[in-house]
C-alpha cells in the first residue's frame, strides 16, 4: 500500500488498511506500507518512504496495490501490470489541496483500469475479493509509451551538450522539427 510522496498526511488510508488487517488480514497478507507522513498503524511493514526502485520491486511482487488516487502512481501500478485498488485523496479531509483525484480515480474506474473504493466497506470487498479471485487485480502488461520519447529527448540533449558549440545542419533540422509551429 502507497500514500504517495505528497506532503498531506493520509490517516484516513492507513487506519482502513490497519483495521481490515486487525480484523484477520494481517494473518493471510504479508502489508508492506509506504504511509508518507500519515502516523503509522499497528499492523504491516510501516515505512515513511521508500526510494522508487523499492516501491516497484514491491509493487511488482504484490498481490494486489492499494493506493492513493495519484496518477504517477497509478500508472506506475499499469505499467508493471497492476489493477491497484485507489482510495482517492478529499480536500474536506487536508488529504490534498483539491478533490481532482476524486475525478480522475471515477473516470478510471469507469474505463476498468483500476478498482474505486472511496468508502471503508469498498475497499474491505476489494480485499477480501483479492484473497479469491487475485487475477481481477492484474492487467496487461502496459507498455511504456513515454519510453521512446525519453530516450529521444535524452538523445537529443547528449547531442546538444556534446557539441558544444553551433550544433550541425542535422541537429539544427532536428530541432526545427521538434519545435512548435
Amino acid at each position: 500500500m502507497t500514500v504517495g510522496t505528497d506532503h498531506h498526511p493520509f490517516h484516513r488510508l492507513i487506519e482502513w488498511i490497519d483495521r481490515w488487517l486487525e480484523d484477520g488480514g494481517a494473518q493471510l497478507v504479508q502489508c508492506t506500507i509506504q504511509g508518507g507522513t500519515s502516523w503509522r498503524g499497528r499492523h504491516g511493514s510501516f515505512h515513511d518512504f521508500l526510494s522508487y526502485q523499492e516501491v516497484q520491486a514491491a509493487m511488482g511482487q504484490a498481490l494486489a496495490v492499494v493506493c492513493q488516487g495519484g496518477p504517477g502512481t497509478i500508472m506506475e501500478c499499469r505499467a508493471l501490470a497492476q489493477v491497484p485498488i485507489v482510495v482517492p485523496r478529499l480536500r474536506r479531509l487536508g488529504e490534498a489541496v483539491d478533490d481532482h483525484q476524486v475525478a480522475f480515480a471515477r473516470r478510471l474506474a469507469e474505463a476498468g483500469e483500476i478498482h474505486l473504493a472511496e468508502t471503508e466497506a469498498e475497499l474491505r470487498k476489494l480485499l477480501d475479493r483479492v484473497l479469491v479471485e487475485p487475477g481481477a487485480f492484474r492487467g496487461q502488461l502496459a507498455r511504456r509509451q513515454g519510453d521512446e520519447a525519453v530516450r529521444r529527448f535524452q538523445e537529443l540533449v547528449n547531442e546538444l551538450v556534446s557539441s558544444r558549440g553551433a550544433p550541425d545542419r542535422r541537429s539544427r533540422w532536428r530541432r526545427q522539427r521538434l519545435s512548435p509551429r
